[in-house]
């Protein structure tokens, strides 16, 4: 069998495959560069994209020279749109479905190439598939502080992050306005550009909002759904729309924070208790530190001076409690306050005033004064009082 002699060029262009038949062996080399893509792109007949990651937004379907043939197939699975694009100019758009491509579902396509009777001959456009799904699960935050004007800290920093969930609307003015002539566009291409969308409307949420910064953690919804519908035109400029937005965290600086929880702490204590606790760390502090015998002095002296200063706030709270813990008067009983040594003492209902009789601490000619008094009076004038006086003791009993 005579072989074909390759040069050394040649040999760079040329398919090499050996077959055996018995003790013969027969190479057959078939020049393909150029040859095979062509015929690929001939006998291309299946226009479609399975999409393996989770991040390609936009992917141009390739081929040899643009090429689709007549009566070709075109699969548009669920969750994508195909666009067809003549010359950079959009052309036909398909929703989910199975199509044979001929001038009948490709009118815009038809018209723009002037197809007036049909074509036989393959034709040449950009096909790119469009996901419509939801990307779920985005990340963004804020790379430098926020400064916003709290009433009362002042202009205080703060940072955020969170994720939302975003997709396509409208395929061709997402590919007009972000995509361009990329082969392929993913949510990295497009993210940093979503963040600072979000981070804007973020800064513009929480100044609008006039929360206090301490109310921040507890109305993360209602500040989600606020920047939610302040974003939704932003991202309806460039086809897409925002489907779920969270704010997962706002912080602020360690200082700021330690306010806040210092003042959420006195609303729900008893300050006397609190000057009580701090003058007890100050007289610590002041036994930790002696420095000579002056400042021993001066320690101690300041030492007893808050030991008496919280003594008397635990006794001032001691005497608060039992007044609110003592019942009120029985309805229609008369009270009386009575002058002892010179003292106001009382009140003291019916009961008690026969035991300060008993007691001789009461008699007739004690001072006495009851509501409805407009002063001091003595206890024989008082009628309601006058059965102190009958009372006499029960004879001693019988000595043996």
């Amino acid at each position: 069998m005579k072989k074909d002699k390759v040069t050394a060029n040649e040999s760079k262009t040329y398919h090499e495959k050996n077959y055996i038949w018995g003790e013969i062996t027969i190479t057959l080399k078939v020049k393909y560069m150029g040859l095979f893509d062509k015929l690929r792109g001939e006998f291309i007949d299946i226009i479609e994209f399975l999409d393996n990651t989770q991040d390609t937004i936009v992917y141009r379907f390739e081929r040899y020279g643009n090429e689709i043939k007549n009566n070709a197939k075109l699969i548009v699975r669920e969750g994508q749109t195909a666009v067809f694009i003549n010359e950079g100019q959009v052309a036909d758009i398909f929703t989910p479905g199975t199509y044979t491509l001929n001038t009948e579902n490709l009118p815009i396509l038809s018209t723009l190439k002037g197809w007036k009777y049909g074509f036989n001959s393959p034709f040449k456009a950009e096909v790119y598939f469009v996901s419509t799904k939801n990307f779920i699960d985005q990340k963004w935050g804020t790379k430098n502080a926020i400064i916003v004007n709290d009433n009362r800290f002042g202009m205080v920093e703060i940072r955020a992050f969170g994720i939302y969930t975003f997709k396509i609307t409208d395929a061709p003015v997402f590919i007009r306005e972000i995509v361009g002539t990329n082969q392929s566009f993913t949510t990295q291409h497009i993210c940093e550009q979503l963040k600072s969308i979000i981070v804007t409307r973020f800064s513009d949420a929480t100044g609008e909002s006039n929360l206090p910064i301490e109310n921040y953690a507890s109305n993360l919804n209602e500040l989600s759904d606020a920047i939610f519908s302040y974003m939704q035109g932003d991202f309806a400029a460039y086809g897409m729309e925002v489907t779920k937005f969270l704010i997962e965290n706002i912080s602020m600086p360690d200082d700021v924070k330690k306010e806040i929880f210092e003042l959420s702490r006195l609303d729900k204590i008893d300050l006397n208790k609190l000057t009580a606790l701090k003058a007890a760390k100050a007289m610590e502090g002041a036994a930790e530190n002696p420095s000579g015998a002056a400042g021993t002095g001066v320690g101690l002296g300041a030492g007893i001076a808050m030991a008496q200063q919280m003594t008397q706030s635990m006794m001032n709270s001691s005497s608060k409690q039992n007044e609110q813990a003592t019942p009120p008067p029985l309805p229609g009983e008369t009270l009386y306050y009575v002058a002892i040594d010179g003292q106001q003492a009382g009140p003291f209902n019916l009961s008690q005033l026969e035991e300060l009789v008993e007691k001789q601490v009461l008699n007739r000619d004690t001072l006495v004064w009851k509501k409805g008094l407009s002063a001091w009076v003595l206890a024989s004038e008082q009628a309601d009082l006058q059965s102190l006086w009958t009372m006499t003791p029960p004879p001693l009993p019988k000595q043996e």
